[in-house]
């Protein structure tokens, strides 16, 4: 049997002996998210994974934009604010109101803002 090195038990700790806390499992064995929530999860996540999605969310978490402010305000054209902002639309975390000839962007409610802005919590507080 090899003889682990004690740097890298330190950087990826893990249990030194097999014991599973039965008691522990079977009370949260039905709490667990199901597959296909955990796919739709990840799905969300990697929308956010974009660092122009994200730049647009921080816009639209201060106001509500039109497509031609967001790209000058980004500095990213309007073709490209409007690609990513379908992205966004599909996962439901902007929508869009229409004003005359206008369309105005916001974030979808108040669960996204939260998520942005506990995501942006977390990475300040490091």
């Amino acid at each position: 049997m090899e003889v682990e090195n004690p740097k890298e038990i330190e950087q990826n700790p893990v249990c030194e002996v097999q014991c599973v806390h039965t008691d522990l499992i079977s009370t949260h064995v039905n709490q667990i998210i199901t597959s296909d929530q955990a796919n739709h999860l990840a799905d969300l996540f990697k929308t956010l994974g974009d660092s122009t999605r994200i730049r647009i969310m921080d816009a639209l978490s201060k106001a509500e934009f039109c497509v031609c402010d967001l790209a000058a305000l980004l500095d990213i054209s309007q073709s490209a604010i409007s690609h990513q902002l379908r992205v966004l639309r599909n996962s439901n975390l902007v929508k869009y109101r229409r004003e005359g000839k206008m369309v105005y962007y916001s974030l979808d409610d108040d669960h996204v803002v939260r998520l942005y802005s506990q995501g942006l919590e977390h990475i300040n507080e490091k």
